[in-house]
């Protein structure tokens, strides 16, 4: 049987491989859902210090969805050109 806990773990090594590849905008989308994993497990678990933790990282999640979402941030590490570096 799959927990929270797992399906969290692996959502959060599939984020870790998008950031690699440097599908930032995708990435973050995946640690969303990830997070959400671990809310749910905390709920079950009655721990509201874990679950305000969480969600602060949510919240910053998100803000870092939504700058990429209005293009005040890249979606992708591939499209900076070298020339700037």
């Amino acid at each position: 049987m799959m927990t929270f806990a797992v399906a969290g773990g692996i959502l959060l090594n599939i984020g870790a491989y998008l950031t690699y590849r440097g599908h930032i905008y995708r990435a973050v989308k995946v640690y969303l859902a990830a997070d959400m994993c671990w809310i749910a497990m905390a709920w079950q678990r009655a721990d509201l210090t874990v679950m305000l933790f969480i969600a602060v990282g949510v919240l910053l999640g998100f803000l870092a969805f939504s700058k990429m979402h209005h293009g005040t941030m890249e979606r992708s590490l591939q499209t900076k050109s070298k020339d700037g570096m």
